[in-house]
């Protein structure tokens, strides 16, 4: 079982290759019900939806999705939610708004953890001359990636990043090492928007 932050779709996959039936939930309130017709789905599309945060427990009393402008509820109409389960995509602490667009931090996480040297991804807003904020990952590497050029590694990961992903989704800045986290494994991202903060802003002349 997994609860709290939402798992890549990748690590899920990777944990059902090696015989594990993972149920996500999201702390006391929701649950990924899985459906017997998922069986038959691929396993990467099977790992998208159980990636989801779900369906309420039976002793939950209420679940709304809200627009976060009037905090109205947002309509049932099959459409902004097709099938009743949740997804969260991102805290709004974690949204990047670069050149006026909305980035979720998780979605581009999810994309770079595809990335066969990328062991663990952390994305965060830095301040950006061009575009008010870029993407900024924090990454740390597989055990045997060659880690002697830094800077050919942050290009191709950033080529990468741009076969998968719209562009402006694209990391601007990618940075190697440790990530810091809690005692229970997650990731602090104040500490890592902090660091973000402290290098600067990335210059126009970077594309």
């Amino acid at each position: 079982m997994t609860a709290g932050a939402a798992p890549p779709p990748s690590l899920l996959s990777a944990m059902s290759q090696q015989g594990f039936r993972v149920a996500h939930t999201y702390g006391p309130s929701t649950i990924c019900a899985w459906k017997p017709e998922w069986d038959s789905l691929p396993p990467e599309e099977q790992a998208c939806l159980n990636a989801r945060q779900g369906v309420p427990y039976v002793g939950l009393e209420g679940l709304n999705v809200v627009n976060n402008q009037n905090m109205k509820p947002v309509p049932s109409d099959g459409k902004t939610h097709p099938d009743g389960y949740i997804e969260i995509k991102d805290r709004s602490k974690d949204i990047i708004i670069s050149g006026g667009e909305i980035i979720s931090s998780v979605e581009v996480e999810n994309v770079l953890y595809q990335h066969p040297a990328i062991f663990e991804v952390s994305v965060v807003a830095r301040p950006d001359e061009r575009w008010g904020e870029s993407p900024c990952a924090y990454v740390r590497l597989k055990r045997g990636v060659d880690v002697s050029n830094q800077n050919r590694l942050a290009e191709d990961i950033m080529k990468f990043s741009r076969s998968k992903m719209p562009a402006y989704w694209v990391p601007k800045s990618v940075i190697f090492g440790p990530l810091p986290k809690t005692v229970t494994g997650k990731i602090k991202k104040h500490l890592l928007r902090a660091k973000a903060k402290e290098m600067g802003p990335v210059k126009k002349s970077r594309l």
